[in-house]
Formats: C-alpha cells, structure tokens, sequence
C-alpha cells in the first residue's frame, strides 16, 4: 500500500497547478488531503475518478474556504469514519479515516497556534486527539495517520531551532506532546529511514525560504508500531510545489 499525504494549501489551487498530472505519475493507493479549502460541490469530482480515483472522501470545515481533509483511493475502504465525534474538533474538518483490509489510514489537519487563543485551543485539541487515538488504536491496532501536524519534533526538523524557540510550531509544549505521542506508540515514518538534516515539508512564502531550503517539518506519516514490520519506505517529495507545503509518502508491505 503507497500512501502519500499533502497539505495543498487549497484544492482548487493545487488543481490549476498541475496536481493531478503529479498524482498520477506518483500512482499512490491512498491519498490523503489537508487544508483543502473547498467544500464538495464546489469541485468537479469527475476529474479525481478520471485520475484513477473513484472513492473520495471529503471533510469539510463549517467556515468556508477553511481548513478541511480528503481521503482519496483506487480501492474501495471498507469503512469511511468524518470527523473524531468532539464538536469543536468536527467543526473545523481536521479528521477523516478510511479503512482498508485492516489498515486504518488518517488524514490529520492539526490546527496551528498562530496567536494566544489558537494556541490554547491547538494544546486541547492535541490533548483530546491523543485520548482518542488511544481509544480508537485498541480498537484499530493498525493505524496510519498522515497528515500536517504543525509541531516540529526536534532541532533537526527546522531550519533555525535557536530564533524559533518561542515560536509556536517548535514551542517546548509542542515538542513535548509529539515526543508523547510517538512515545504511546507511534513510529514517525520518515525519521524510523532518513536521520539526515535539512529535510523540510513546508517553507513560508517570504524570503525565498524555499529556494534556500529555510523549512519546517510539519508533516508526518506516523505508522502504529504493529505495523512496524510492513514499512517499506517513507520519504519527502520536495520536487512537487503545488502548495507551501510538499508531500510525504509512505509505503507499506503487503501483508504475507
């Protein structure tokens, strides 16, 4: 199963800039969206079927234009869950998971803590998405949750640790819980192969950031350790830029 994840920055947008050509030379199984911004009836869905995509899921926010998660698939899930159930988490369209042949996948759209009361609110989102993923991997041990999580790990992950300390995306609160997480029983895919610096997910649009490879790693394919012997792969796609942020894939064994 390939599995690519993509904060798109606005689905429409992505679309104009080439996305589906992209997809279709990456060929993943399962595609999962973040900050799609659009809701269903404002795209046409023929072109995600003609791309090799009959099932498409999508999650969005109450507030047009805002946030919002797909899952896209060549196969057919056996079960599709919109949301987590808690209201102020639904009301923003961060979570969508589809279920296929035992492998739970997630799309996850963190929320960011751009001032005091987001940040509040990111800390109690993190703290109530961590009691429900530990409810629901009792339930689905084989949980793959991609998506753009909006923490930096460790120093390695952003291109300047020291001037973003205070920072929220690198704040020591943030840290900490995705260190917890992992911590509960999570694999982060990409570093579990790739312990190099300098590899990015997203750079601001200022400064040429992106030329210059000044970025952030935001984005994540976190795998449940049960899965742990079916990783195949998990890599960066920095070449696609249909969005300020690029996508991560990951690749896992068929079961034997």
């Amino acid at each position: 199963m390939k599995i690519v994840s993509y904060n798109v920055n606005g689905i429409r947008a992505a679309l104009k800039k080439g996305f589906l050509d992209w997809l279709q030379a990456v060929d993943p199984d399962v595609v999962c969206l973040q900050e799609i911004k659009a809701n269903e009836d404002q795209l046409d869905l023929e072109v995600f079927e003609a791309a090799g995509y009959p099932y498409h899921y999508w999650y969005s926010a109450q507030k047009k234009g805002y946030s919002g998660v797909a899952i896209l698939s060549k196969q057919k899930p056996d079960n599709v869950v919109f949301g987590t159930g808690i209201d102020y988490m639904d009301f923003e369209g961060r979570n969508v998971r589809a279920d296929f042949n035992g492998v739970s996948v997630m799309s996850l759209y963190l929320p960011s803590g751009t001032n005091i009361a987001r940040l509040d609110h990111k800390l109690q989102y993190m703290a109530d998405f961590q009691e429900y993923i530990s409810d629901l991997k009792r339930e689905r041990p084989h949980l793959v949750i991609c998506g753009d999580y909006n923490i930096c790990h460790e120093a390695i992950d952003i291109h300047d640790p020291v001037r973003n300390k205070n920072v929220s995306g690198f704040l020591p609160v943030e840290r900490e819980w995705i260190g917890d997480f992992m911590g509960n029983g999570f694999i982060d895919s990409f570093r579990h192969f790739n312990k190099e610096p300098d590899n990015y997910t997203w750079w601001t649009y200022r400064a040429n950031a992106r030329a210059n490879n000044k970025g952030w790693r935001l984005d994540y394919g976190m795998v449940s350790e049960p899965l742990l012997h079916r990783l195949k792969r998990s890599v960066i796609l920095s070449e696609a830029k249909h969005s300020d942020h690029c996508p991560i894939l990951l690749e896992l064994e068929p079961t034997s």
